[in-house]
């Protein structure tokens, strides 16, 4: 099955935690169905510092640190570019190429 998301499109938070929230995708996890979304379903990790082996490299410092965490799939739609409202997608063919489309109002997402 295709997924009708991809990476850097913008997306709102529709159940859970981050409900209503919106923004940008980072990355996804396709055997889980899972996106990264910036900024939101922060999470703190404890990161142990590195040693530094070259001085022009530079280390990594340790602490703790704020990533965002995985959302499911299903828990997030894409935004209309146009109206800016969360909308499901449907997939047409254009000139031989598969192109996503804003169900309600008909708009190509890209």
């Amino acid at each position: 099955m295709a997924l009708k998301i991809r990476r850097d499109d913008t997306v709102r938070v529709i159940s859970g935690k981050e409900s209503g929230k919106t923004g940008r995708v980072l990355r996804l996890n396709l055997k889980k169905d899972q996106v990264y979304v910036e900024g939101l379903n922060l999470q703190k990790r404890h990161q142990r510092p590195r040693a530094v082996r070259d001085s022009q490299r530079g280390g990594t410092a340790g602490g703790v640190i704020e990533a965002e965490g995985p959302i499911h799939i299903s828990n997030v739609m894409l935004l209309d570019p146009k109206t800016n409202l969360p909308t499901r997608v449907g997939i047409t063919r254009k000139d031989g190429k598969r192109r996503r489309v804003a169900r309600p109002s008909g708009n190509l997402i890209d």
